[in-house]
């Protein structure tokens, strides 16, 4: 298999080559047409500060995948210091814990069998079947059978509660609109100056915390369903709607979609969920509604996977799930809107 003879070199570089090429090209708030076309489809280079490399572990980041207890569990992950969290530091002494949930092992149709099985034979690095278990971030190890977390050690082996040994891919449209007042004009905040951006977030119900909206990424499916989906079932609560509502929401989401749109962020994403042999990938990207008028057009419910959602002001108060914070962030550097009241912190200096 591809994967199985990589060195060490590899995986220590996979991580700040995979996202090199993505450029950055900056816009501001007051000069923002209302055309759907003015905008490309383009990337971002996400702080590095997010996530560590195969070397070593920056202070900040890594830290969702190494805490405790486990997620829906009470599993208490072996602990691992910032300074062992890259793979080619030496630690003769690390015993991560094993486990993966039982609503994994018992093999629904999202999930892999166990490694050890007889007539489990993964293609790892590559498209197996309609999986993709290829990674953003480049070739990853295989180590006795088992994938090796790009990032480092999280101090949990096995799969958690991940259904695929090693990437496991998900989409989180981030859909953003600019605040008004009554009589449609942007506001723009007191202190920064800026127009002040909204998104639709939604409250998880497996944790509480407040996220992007987005889900896995299906077999053989392509991303832009994946988003367009995910949005439909957590935001607008697609799933329990009559057959001739499904069709007006996909009408309506249709005009929003198929606008051009902002890919922020693909790649490794530092999720509570990690482990050393699974862990997840994702693909941000940002649809935004200039006028408003499309997604006044559109009834927020709550569905799926989520408890509550809403549109909520961008700002560095926000406190979301695993790597959202930095996704929404970047949304706002990119449109040039209100992030801090701080002028040190809202230079947008990512």
């Amino acid at each position: 298999m591809a994967g199985r003879s990589l060195g060490q070199a590899v995986a220590t570089v996979s991580l700040s080559v995979a996202l090199a090429s993505l450029t950055v090209r900056s816009s501001g708030c007051r000069s923002i047409a209302a055309s759907r076309n003015l905008f490309p489809t383009c990337g971002f280079h996400l702080n590095a500060n997010i996530m560590s490399g195969s070397n070593g572990a920056k202070e900040n980041s890594h830290n969702k995948a190494r805490t405790s207890p486990y997620p829906g569990s009470k599993v208490e992950r072996s602990q691992v210091p910032n300074e062992k969290v890259g793979w080619l530091v030496e630690w003769q002494e690390y015993n991560p814990v094993e486990y993966t949930a039982v609503s994994v092992l018992a093999g629904p149709r999202w999930a892999d069998p166990q490694i050890s099985e007889s007539n489990f034979s993964p293609k790892f690095n590559e498209k197996d079947g309609h999986v993709e278990r290829k990674s953003q971030n480049g070739l990853y190890e295989i180590e006795n059978g088992r994938p090796r977390n790009p990032a480092g050690r999280t101090g949990l082996v096995g799969r958690g509660l991940l259904g695929r040994w090693g990437p496991n891919h998900a989409a989180d449209p981030i859909i953003t609109r600019w605040k008004r007042d009554d009589s449609g004009n942007k506001i723009t905040h007191p202190i920064s100056g800026k127009c002040i951006l909204q998104f639709v977030a939604i409250k998880r119900k497996d944790c509480g915390e407040w996220a992007i909206p987005g889900g896995m990424v299906d077999p053989g499916e392509k991303i832009s369903a994946t988003l367009k989906r995910e949005f439909g079932e957590e935001a607008l609560n697609s799933l329990q709607k009559s057959s001739a509502e499904k069709r007006a929401i996909e009408e309506k989401l249709h005009a929003l979609f198929s606008q051009e749109h902002l890919v922020i962020y693909k790649g490794y994403v530092d999720d509570p969920r990690n482990t050393d042999n699974a862990w997840m990938e994702t693909e941000a990207v940002n649809y935004h509604d200039e006028t408003g008028e499309t997604m006044d057009n559109l009834t927020l419910e709550a569905g799926d996977d989520a408890g509550k959602v809403k549109w909520v002001d961008i700002s560095d108060q926000l406190k979301l799930y695993a790597s959202h914070s930095q996704f929404i962030k970047l949304v706002a550097e990119k449109r040039d809107a209100h992030w801090s009241e701080d002028p040190a912190t809202d230079s947008h200096g990512l």
